[in-house]
């Protein structure tokens, strides 16, 4: 790998990272999660290892998410873990440090765009850039942000859900809630919890989510045993939840990004809505993958709604198709994406 070639993508997500890497594609995907030795505070794991631990550690270590609603809430154990990435992927050597494409929320503070440079290049990266969130996803999905019509794109991640819609490679129109897939989680600990006074782990929550939850109704739906703590008397039980109970447990956070969504569109130029009547909704982000949701937003916009191809790796691959036109951004304001 030489100096001129190490091209990286990265989507630092508040749950998973992703790296693109040129030519490559997808070439990481861990938690977003390092594990962190309290006596010294050095880190431990980072990753899928450090996931392992989460509410499982004794007490001489914290399983830790230093990112937290889309931004950076450690920057000592953000920059350590995507050290561990960046050398995973490109190697240890003067000649692999590569430069990158960082994707960030588009409503982040400058102060906040800074960190995620610094943490970048205290990570070995040179000359790191940063590109607002929807706009990686939008060109991750395929879709026509270089027209002069509207594209409308929803990224619905772990900790923040971004709706935008594009025209002309500028965001036109945006909004951001913190309800993604994360609350998903907490709000069925929260359910479990009120109705049967059960404490669940997030990783048991995630589990159910996967497995049954849904936004709608769907055919031949289950039940899942899901095992935790009676907070009562403190002993282990377990007990069936149904999908219909899941639903009824992400019904508030599905609406808040129905909310996201008509909050959106209500700030769109009329001119823009004609042509997102045609065109339909992108939702993108691991979150999207919930069932019936499309159906949902469908059903409240009367819009066509579409999946992307890949949900979970538009933003990476995004950022990462940037790369290709890098010097250009640097020169020409004309292209309108925000990379700085």
């Amino acid at each position: 790998m030489g100096l001129f070639n190490n091209f990286i993508g990265i989507d630092m997500g508040t749950s998973n990272t992703k790296i693109y890497y040129k030519d490559r594609g997808i070439v990481l995907r861990e938690p977003t999660v390092v594990a962190i030795d309290n006596y010294d505070e050095t880190i431990r794991a980072a990753g899928n290892e450090a996931k392992e631990m989460l509410g499982r550690t004794p007490k001489d270590i914290t399983a830790v998410r230093p990112i937290q609603d889309g931004v950076i809430a450690d920057l000592t154990s953000t920059e350590t873990m995507l050290r561990r990435f960046v050398k995973e992927v490109c190697g240890t050597s003067f000649f692999s440090k590569p430069r990158a494409v960082i994707a960030v929320p588009f409503n982040v503070t400058e102060v906040e765009r800074h960190a995620v440079k610094q943490a970048a290049a205290g990570a070995g990266v040179r000359d790191p850039r940063t590109v607002d969130e929807p706009m990686a996803a939008a060109i991750g999905a395929g879709l026509p942000i270089a027209e002069a019509t509207g594209s409308m794109i929803v990224d619905i991640g772990g900790g923040l859900t971004e709706v935008a819609v594009i025209s002309y490679q500028g965001i036109v129109s945006s909004c951001s809630v913190k309800i993604a897939g994360d609350d998903f989680d907490d709000a069925i600990v929260d359910y479990v919890r009120r109705k049967y006074n059960i404490a669940i782990g997030g990783r048991t929550a995630e589990e159910v989510k996967i497995n049954i939850g849904s936004a709608y109704p769907y055919e031949n739906e289950g039940r899942e045993l899901i095992k935790g703590r009676n907070i009562i008397d403190g002993l282990p039980r377990e007990l069936e939840i149904t999908a219909s109970e899941v639903r009824e447990a992400l019904s508030d956070s599905v609406a808040a990004i129905l909310e996201a969504v008509r909050s959106t569109l209500e700030k769109t130029p009329p001119e823009l809505s004609a042509d997102l009547i045609e065109r339909g909704i992108m939702l993108c982000g691991g979150s999207a993958l919930l069932r019936g949701i499309d159906t949902v937003i469908a059903q409240e916009t009367g819009m066509p709604v579409y999946i992307a191809p890949e949900p979970t790796d538009c933003v990476a691959i995004g950022a990462g198709m940037m790369l290709e036109h890098i010097d250009e951004f640097d020169n020409d304001d004309s292209y309108g994406y925000r990379m700085a």
